[in-house]
């Protein structure tokens, strides 16, 4: 089922996961912009059918990772994409390419088919990008 973070829950992942992914995602393509309301715990349980709790750490760890903020009297609303803390390029250059090499190898994907679905999600990230934002 199609959320309104425009994603389904795929098995084999944590919905956790999954949520605070689509959410990010979300907020680099421009779906939410900085300032808009976020969906509140309850209605972000609902609408995905996830636990409260569930729905309640991803919440909290979009607000602690700085891409969601409290304001009082409004609630949680997108914050500005944070800048990349100390580490995080090399840790994504390392560690997350690492393994996706190593998981492209066991399934059999050619370097080409990497660099080409690579290109492939970067461009739709793009195009999103600037209809939510143009």
């Amino acid at each position: 089922m199609v959320t309104l973070l425009n994603f389904k829950l795929q098995r084999g992942t944590s919905i956790f996961e999954q949520v605070v992914f689509a959410a990010v995602k979300a907020c680099l393509s421009g779906e939410f912009k900085a300032g808009q309301a976020f969906p509140s715990v309850r209605a972000l349980a609902a609408d995905l059918k996830i636990h409260p709790n569930t729905a309640h750490r991803v919440v909290q760890h979009l607000i602690q990772e700085r891409w969601l903020e409290v304001l009082p009297g409004l609630g949680t609303v997108t914050a500005q994409p944070p800048k990349a803390r100390a580490g995080d390029r090399q840790r994504l250059l390392n560690e997350e390419i690492g393994q996706l090499v190593v998981e492209a190898r066991r399934v059999g994907a050619s370097l080409n088919d990497v660099m080409r679905a690579l290109t492939t999600e970067w461009s739709k990230l793009e195009r999103a990008r600037e209809a939510n934002l143009g």
